[in-house]
This record gives structure tokens, sequence and C-alpha cells, in this order.
């Protein structure tokens, strides 16, 4: 082992009135289980604040690996949908920043993960479309669900997490149509694509629809972070 911890850049989101101790001030935040499971997993995190989408090229040259968080629903323009009522309001910024990042880690090779909206975002970029609403989908606002998730047989998510597992969960979206090169790497059990990939010749690139930030389960992070060079 050589002890090497891959720098892995985490995108961030600005939060407007954001409070701690006497201040209230806009923050680039990131929830703390993103870092924490970054560090678990044998990586160096740092936050990525929403910059220009020009600087995204030079931000992943200096990072051994990239993932994009969670966070608010895509904007539908951006695959050419009309919005939906239960859509929530464009991040217009953050997804001209983290597109541009995931553009610039698939241009160079940079070993990829998308977390939850990072992996609908991922679908976005590659040509892809959104479920704007999961019919029946019902979750307690502010809490973390949880259901099974089944690898598919032969991709590189079964190679990391072969058997079925119970994920912790909060999103109402989903993948539609894939983004181009995509496959699906994992499902649910009504059939709603949980995991997607790109096939190992183009990079290590994966995207899963739940939070592993908020379990214990370090397998997927670990993935990444050995692509990124780690031990």
């Amino acid at each position: 082992m050589t002890g090497r911890r891959p720098l892995i850049g985490v995108s961030t989101y600005l939060e407007a009135g954001a409070r701690w101790g006497v201040w209230e001030l806009e923050a680039a935040l990131l929830p703390a289980g993103y870092p924490r499971l970054v560090q678990r997993a044998g990586g160096l995190a740092v936050m990525l604040p929403p910059d220009a989408p020009e600087h995204a090229a030079a931000a992943v040259a200096r990072l051994d690996g990239v993932v994009i968080a969670g966070g608010p629903d895509v904007d539908p323009a951006r695959y050419g949908a009309p919005r939906d009522a239960r859509t929530g309001p464009p991040a217009v910024e953050r997804d001209a920043w983290e597109l541009a990042l995931i553009g610039a880690a698939l241009g160079a090779g940079v070993p990829l993960l998308g977390i939850c909206r990072g992996m609908q975002l991922l679908n976005v970029a590659l040509g892809g479309t959104l479920v704007q609403h999961l019919e029946g989908h019902a979750e307690v606002v502010g809490m973390f669900g949880g259901h099974p998730v089944a690898p598919v047989p032969g991709t590189r998510y079964a190679s990391l997490v072969p058997e079925e597992t119970v994920v912790p969960t909060y999103h109402h979206q989903s993948v539609d149509r894939l983004g181009e090169g995509l496959v699906v790497s994992a499902r649910a059990a009504d059939g709603t694509v949980e995991a997607v990939e790109l096939p190992s010749a183009a990079g290590w690139t994966l995207g899963v629809q739940w939070h592993p930030e908020m379990g214990d389960d370090l397998r997927v992070m670990r993935g990444l972070v050995r692509a990124a060079g780690g031990s």
C-alpha cells in the first residue's frame, strides 16, 4: 500500500441566508456526509462551489476524482422538456457549473461519481431525459427513506456491490431515456433505474440514484477512490 490519498472534488451549492453563530450570510454548503464518505473511503475531500463553467476544466485538471452531489431538480429546459408543476425551481448556476464539471471529467478521463441529482445530471449531460415525477412515490419531507436495489450482472456496479442491498434514498425524479453510451447497472423492484455507468473502456464513470453518504456502505465510494489512484 502506498498510503496515497487521492484528491476528490465534491460539488456544492450556494444557499442564501445560511445561519451559524451570530451570522446569516450566503454560504457554499455541502452536507457533511459527503466529505466524510470520501475520507472514510480513503480520499481527501475538497469542495467545489459554483464557478464560471469555463473554469471547470482547470478545476478538474487538479483533481484525481469528481463527485457530483445531490440537490435540487435539474432544469427541464436542459433536456428539452416543459416544466411539470411538481418540478422544483431551477438552479441555473449550479446546473451550468456541474454540467461543465461532468464534461471536463469525461473529457479528461477523470473518475466521476454522480449521486442522486448527480446521476440525473450525468444522464442529461449525455443527451438523456428524466421522469419529472414518480407517481405514487411518497417520501417524508426532510427524511431519507430506504428500499432495495438490485445490481445488473456484469456491470461495474455489480463488481462493487454484487448483492441486492437496501439503500438510503430521497428523490421524486428518475432517469427516463438513457444518455448516449450509458448502461443501466442497478434497478429498484419497480424497475426504476437506480444506477448507470459508462462501459469500462470510457473510463470510470458511475451514477447512483440513492445517497451513499447517508449510510455505512463504502463500496461505491471506495471504487471511485481506487479508480482515482488510491490504495
